[in-house]
């Protein structure tokens, strides 16, 4: 297994907390036969079954589809091609690390890459491509082209990519109070002021320069970081209630639930195995940190901030390489 860990500018990943939550489906169900006999080209888009919110990206290698969720609700779901025996696409987060409508490959002749989301600076991205209807690709996740036009228009530099054998649809969480710590009515006061005001990072500006968070949970190292722009601002030694495993999870923060007194988030259980993912409802109970730490953590929370839970461990002697993958597998 090889782990690498790295952190761009645009990157976000979340918190979550030790307190009782609430688990419920949080997207609208497609009908099997629409997704299961798209053939090679085909794709379905339903952006109405959820107008807005953060946006994550789902490629799973066995199906060779794309699913896409906004808000925590599926809005669509591509065919697609990925690499080929000797090329194959990594598995693991990925972020979105840039974005050029007109791309053209500078390893691969000049080939052009439309629509292109980059996901690693030595080549991985998803791009509109022939599509065969089998994994045929250098590396990249290939795309129909009016798929990937489609799909340009709802990412950021930023976005959550997950590339897996095998992956759950996201459910909604709702924790009664501040994520890794316990429940208290003022902390949930403070952690809504501090989201107040807050854009997600689809409706900033070019010229706006927030600072971005990101916080990854290494079971194997019993370690949470907390990392702003590049740099760690924080670490804490992690006590893990329950077992020695996390699993593999992603969680985006989509808001303040006011009626639950708690934060809404988005959770994806991926795995790089073909058998099916399982969901674990209870993962984020089980998580604590020191005050410190979660103090830290309210202070920089926003919409759309993403969070990591592996069991694997971090490679501090890739934090500064060129790739900016979170965690790669394979």
């Amino acid at each position: 297994m090889m782990i690498r860990h790295c952190f761009s500018r645009r990157m976000f990943l979340y918190a979550a907390g030790a307190a009782a939550f609430a688990a419920r489906p949080a997207f609208a169900n497609e009908m099997l036969k629409e997704i299961s006999q798209l053939k090679p080209g085909e794709f379905t888009w339903h952006p109405e079954r959820s107008e807005s919110g953060p946006v994550s990206v789902v490629v799973s290698i066995p199906e060779q589809r794309v699913h896409v969720y906004r808000n925590g609700v599926r809005i669509a779901v591509s065919t697609c091609s990925t690499g080929k025996q000797g090329h194959e696409t990594p598995t693991g987060v990925f972020v979105v690390l840039e974005k050029d409508r007109n791309h053209h490959s500078s390893i691969y002749d000049d080939a052009p890459m439309p629509n292109m989301n980059r996901l690693t600076w030595s080549g991985v991205a998803l791009h509109a491509g022939n599509l065969p209807g089998y994994p045929a690709s250098h590396g990249c996740v290939r795309l129909p082209m009016k798929f990937s036009e489609l799909l340009f228009g709802v990412t950021h530099v930023g976005t959550p990519v997950i590339i897996a054998g095998a992956h759950t649809d996201p459910w909604e969480l709702t924790h009664p109070g501040m994520v890794l710590s316990g429940y208290a009515e003022h902390e949930f006061e403070q952690v809504v002021s501090s989201l107040d005001g807050k854009k997600l990072p689809s409706d900033w500006a070019a010229a706006e320069s927030y600072p971005v968070t990101s916080v990854i949970v290494s079971s194997a190292d019993r370690v949470i970081e907390l990392i702003e722009n590049d740099r760690v601002v924080a670490r804490s030694k992690l006590t893990l209630k329950g077992g020695d495993a996390l699993g593999s999870h992603v969680f985006v923060l989509n808001g303040a639930a006011n009626d639950a007194r708690g934060l809404r988030w988005s959770a994806i259980t991926h795995s790089a195995a073909a058998s099916p993912a399982m969901r674990d409802d209870a993962v984020m109970q089980r998580i604590a940190a020191d005050p410190a730490f979660v103090e830290a953590m309210q202070q920089r929370m926003h919409p759309g901030m993403t969070m990591v839970l592996t069991d694997a461990p971090l490679s501090p002697d890739s934090r500064t390489g060129k790739d900016f993958v979170i965690v790669t597998t394979g």
